[in-house]
This record gives structure tokens, sequence and C-alpha cells, in this order.
């Protein structure tokens, strides 16, 4: 069922313009996409929805756009050069690639899918007395595919953290992981695979004028902390935020937009006092979460601390959503420490500190970061969104509709204009009219082919929330029909008022007060 949603979002995604596949003339390009034209309306929209709540609605954290190309050097102060691998495997008979860690993850999930089965069959036997919390912490069946699942969990961890391949290797073999594909075990060695894109600036040849494509955005933020700091003239605690492509290259890249070589991130470091990093760890994650929640159903949300920490952090979390394909990361929240600040500091030979008055001493502040992937947090829309079901016609006949149940605040289009025929030069020219006046306020979309149902549907699918119809009414008294996307409901508004009603209720600032 959920591959199928899967299946259906994809297609749904090209059909209507919001996700093609890059270079499709030339059999495309594995990994990159381009974003169409209710794609890049519904991504600004979302970048837009994160930059308000971020820097708009704190006074303390302000913005950056910093440059893709940087100084090689910053890569190896930030470790990237020296530590930003993933495990590669190969089977041999596909001759397909792996990330070795994520086909034991993905073995976990399975343990862990079998004891949920075997919860959900006993709540449905047992109907109401059921007692979730004693069942899974007392049945036999349960109990053995989360402690397994948990103990794999746990040898992973140490595995990764001390960069053991054979031991990668000999937890592939022993629980018998074959490629999802092909059925096959005949597996190669585990070995490490470095992720970030290089290329030579100008005509200097060899490691003297190696550049690389930026695999994160917040090194650009780290050194430029000194002349944010001092041109802004804040005080510790404040953020630096940044909206940004960023490049990986993924040994594999699947499962649609979620795992890209080239990828926009939205990220913000929060610079606080050492010793004090905890409590903003921990107000970042609410803060965060109730982002999330104001466009998303809780029950598709959770966080997942990190077992297996990256070299920079003492504490990390994701909050990870409910994907067709599974519970996966959404957005990351970690406590950086120090170290890149003072990587920098002393990679750069330039003291990266803040003076603080109330302490009167310097210190290298302390990092709190919070990066959630654009294109995942599309993809999570979508999926969320995507709806396929059955409504009443116009002859109130039952027919199936596909309709994009998104935020309104988020929705490509605000209003779509509808002249009730096409052929009637009164009506396309009022229609014009109104179009003319609205795009002003909001996006708004003229369309006059085929029949008015017809055309709602269409709208329904790509999001639209209001559809206007400009009738024979229309031109006696000056209403107008707007219909609205979820409930279908329709009424007879003056015209005068339509801008007023739509920009009420697709505003962002009704995302913005939900979470303030």
């Amino acid at each position: 069922m959920q591959e199928d949603l899967f299946k259906r979002l994809v297609s749904h995604c090209k059909e209507y313009g919001f996700i093609y596949p890059s270079s499709e003339v030339y059999d495309g390009l594995n990994g990159v996409y381009d974003y169409g034209p209710y794609g890049v309306e519904l991504k600004n929209n979302i970048k837009e929805y994160w930059w308000r709540a971020m820097v708009q609605m704190h006074e303390n954290i302000t913005g950056i756009d910093s440059a893709i190309f940087m100084h090689p050097l910053i890569w190896k102060a930030s470790g990237h050069v020296d530590a930003f691998n993933d495990p590669l495997i190969d089977n041999k008979d596909s001759k397909k690639r792996f990330r070795a860690d994520v086909l034991i993850e993905n073995e976990i999930d399975k343990m862990m899918g079998k004891a949920d089965k075997e919860v959900e069959k006993a709540a449905k036997r047992f109907g109401d007395s059921f007692d979730e919390a004693m069942f899974r912490s007392t049945n036999p069946r349960v109990l053995e595919y989360t402690q397994k699942a948990e103990a794999v969990e746990k040898r992973l961890a140490n595995a990764m953290k001390a960069n053991d391949m054979a031991d990668l290797k000999a937890i592939i073999e022993e629980l018998g992981i074959a490629d999802p594909d092909s059925g096959s075990r005949n597996w190669t060695e585990v070995r490490q695979f470095n992720l970030m894109f290089s290329t030579q600036m100008s005509n200097i040849a060899g490691e003297e004028g190696k550049l690389y494509l930026r695999p994160e955005t917040a090194q650009g933020i780290f050194v430029n902390f000194l002349n944010v700091q001092k041109t802004t003239r804040q005080k510790i605690p404040f953020g630096i935020a940044q909206i940004g492509k960023a490049f990986r290259n993924e040994i594999v890249a699947r499962q649609f937009i979620f795992r890209m070589r080239e990828f926009e991130q939205m990220e913000m470091q929060f610079f606080v006092r050492p010793g004090t990093e905890m409590e903003w760890y921990n107000t970042w994650k609410e803060r965060r979460m109730a982002w999330h929640r104001a466009v998303t159903p809780e029950e598709k949300l959770k966080f997942k601390d990190h077992d297996n920490l990256a070299h920079y952090a003492n504490a990390a979390v994701d909050i990870q959503f409910d994907f067709p394909f599974g519970f996966k990361e959404l957005e990351g929240i970690h406590s950086r420490t120090d170290f890149d600040l003072s990587s920098h500091s002393e990679l750069s030979g330039k003291k990266m500190q803040f003076f603080d008055p109330e302490l009167n001493e310097h210190y290298t502040p302390f990092v709190v970061e919070t990066s959630v992937g654009c294109d995942r947090m599309f993809l999570a829309m979508l999926s969320n969104a995507l709806v396929e079901e059955t409504v009443p016609d116009a002859q109130g006949e039952d027919s199936s509709r596909t309709v994009l149940r998104l935020a309104p605040a988020l929705a490509p289009v605000k209003c779509a204009v509808l002249p009730l025929l096409k052929n009637k030069e009164e009506l396309v020219g009022k229609a014009r009219e109104i179009f003319d006046k609205l795009k002003f306020h909001f996006l708004c979309q003229y369309d006059e082919k085929d029949a008015v149902g017809r055309r709602y549907r269409r709208q329904d699918a790509i999001g639209t929330p209001y559809c206007i119809t400009i009738d024979f009414e229309t031109l006696e008294n000056d209403t107008v029909t707007i219909r609205e996307r979820d409930s279908m409901k329709q009424e007879r508004i003056p015209v005068g008022d339509v801008a007023r009603i739509v920009s009420e209720n697709t505003d962002m600032r009704l995302l913005l007060e939900q979470i303030a």
C-alpha cells in the first residue's frame, strides 16, 4: 500500500509539473531532479515559511548567503577531507552499489516491523482491553524481535564509531542480508567512500588548485561568524541562518528526492555560552518540532536520538517523518560544541572568539545547529497532502478526485479564476478583469479550458485552495462563486471580497502564529 502511494506520488509530481527527472531528453542523470512550475512555487513557499519562522520571528537570528566555492582548507578544518565518508559495499552479481550501514538499518527496520505486526494482531484480538506497553514488555516474540534489533543497532553504532569495516561486513553476512533487487548475497568487502565532489580552480593543476563543492552550508556560517557578529552587533546567544545548495557524491541516490547528489539545505547555527549548550539544544528541539507540527500531523513525526555521534557533536537527534518508505530523517538538531570555530581558529591562525561583557571574558562559543533538507521537506509535504478520495459529482454520482491538501499558505497557486464558458466574450472579459486585479495580491491562475468540473479537478491536483467562477450572474450583480478545495463548499460573494478572503486564508501569518 505504501509502495503504491510512493509510485503515485512520483507519477503525480511529473504529470502535474512539480518535479521532472533532470536531463530527461538524454535519459536522465541518476540522483538529480529539476523542479517544475508548481514545484518551484511550493519549494519557494517552504523556504519562505522556514526563513520567516527562523529570521523574522527571532530578533537574535540573522541570515547570510555564503558562496558555494570556499577555500579548500575550510574542509580540512571541518574534518570533511578526512572523515566525510560512508561505508561502501558492492554486490558482485548485480554490480549494484550500496551503503553498508543503510542495508543494516533496513534490516533493523524489518525486525521492528515484525514486532509491530505482532502488536497490531494482538490489539485487534483484545480490543479496548489491550495494554500495548505490557504486551511489548512481556510477549516472547515481540521481545525476541526488539532485543535482536537493539543488539544489531548497538553493534552497528560501535562499528561506525570505530570505522570497523570488517564488522559491518560481518553483520551483513550474519543477518543474511541480500541485494534488495536481485536477492544475491555475494558481497565485496566494505570500504570507505568520501562523499565530496572535487573540481579545479582556473588552470592550476594538482592539489594547489583543488576545490570542493560544499557538502554542507554550515561552514560558510562558521567562517563568517566574526563578520556577522560585528556588523549586526549581536550578543551571545545569537544565530545565523542560511538556505543554499549542497552537493554530496552519494553512494546510492534513491527514493526519489529523499537522497540526492545536489540538494538544498535550510540551516541555522546558534552560538551560545559554553555550558549552556544542552539547555539550548532542548529548546531548539521543541521549537523545530513545533514548526513541523504546524503543517504536519503529529503522528507523522517523532524524535530519534543518534546512536553514532558525528566527530563534532556531543548530542544529536533527528526529527523523523513517516514517509511512504518508513520513518526517516527530515531534520537534524545537533550540539556541535566548539569544534568548528576552534578548528578554523587553529588552522587559519585567526581567533574566532566572543568577548562577553557580562562575564568580562573572551571565549569560543558553542554551537547548536538545526538543519532541515528543503527537498525532504518538499517530499514530506507531498506525501502527507496527496489524497485520492470519492466525492459526489455535479449529478450527485460518486466520482474520484486527486487532491493535494497542502497548507493554504504553502500551496503553489492560491487562487484560480475560471470563466464558466470560454466562448462567451463577456464572461471571458470579466474573468480577465478579475484575474488582472487578483494577481497583485497572490499567485493566481487563469483557466478556461474544458468543463468547470474538470478545471476544479486540475486545481485540486496542484493544491489550489480557492477557485473563483465567473458566470452570467456575475455580469448582473458583480458576485462570483468561490469554491474551497478541501470541503468543496461553494458560495456567492462580491467580487470586491475575493482578494481579502483568499489573502486572509492563505496568509503565512496563520502558520507563524501557530508556532509563536
